[in-house]
């Protein structure tokens, strides 16, 4: 029997997808309002335009502070809820699925560094692939064919 003891805390992602395109953020720790704002800055800063951001049930995405920024943002931002219970309508969470299980099985890093160097690799890696992406919108049955 294999046993492997890892001694880092956790490691969090957080992502958007476009129709072309994924961005994404990895913090230490949990993900909490003020990485929720990090991120949604990231993304007004990469994408012009007006922002739809279509979310899960994660507390965070409801906070005062988040909704504090997005009223801030002045109509930029526009915010929908998915279903309770619904991963499958989610194209983040394919993305994540494929991550864990083709880009990343296997691998025991030693350091809270090397899973985290190793993971920006790989999320940059799938990036690359726009056929990729496509099929996260595919697979949550939400891409107009």
């Amino acid at each position: 029997m294999l046993q492997y003891h890892f001694n880092w805390k956790m490691l969090s992602a957080i992502a958007g997808v476009t129709w072309w395109n994924f961005y994404f953020r990895l913090f230490p720790g949990a993900i909490r309002s003020q990485q929720i704002i990090e991120f949604l800055s990231h993304l007004l800063r990469h994408i012009p335009g007006k922002l739809l951001i279509i979310w899960d049930g994660l507390p965070g995405h409801r906070s005062r502070a988040v909704w504090d920024f997005v009223q801030q943002q002045r109509g930029r931002l526009w915010l929908e809820f998915l279903p309770a219970y619904a991963p499958e309508l989610n194209p983040v969470e394919y993305l994540w699925s494929h991550w864990k299980q083709h880009e990343l099985p296997n691998f025991c890093p030693t350091t809270f560094g090397q899973l985290s160097h190793h993971a920006r690799r790989a999320l940059r890696r799938m990036r690359r692939r726009p056929t990729l992406v496509i099929a996260f919108w595919q697979q949550a049955d939400l891409f107009p064919l």
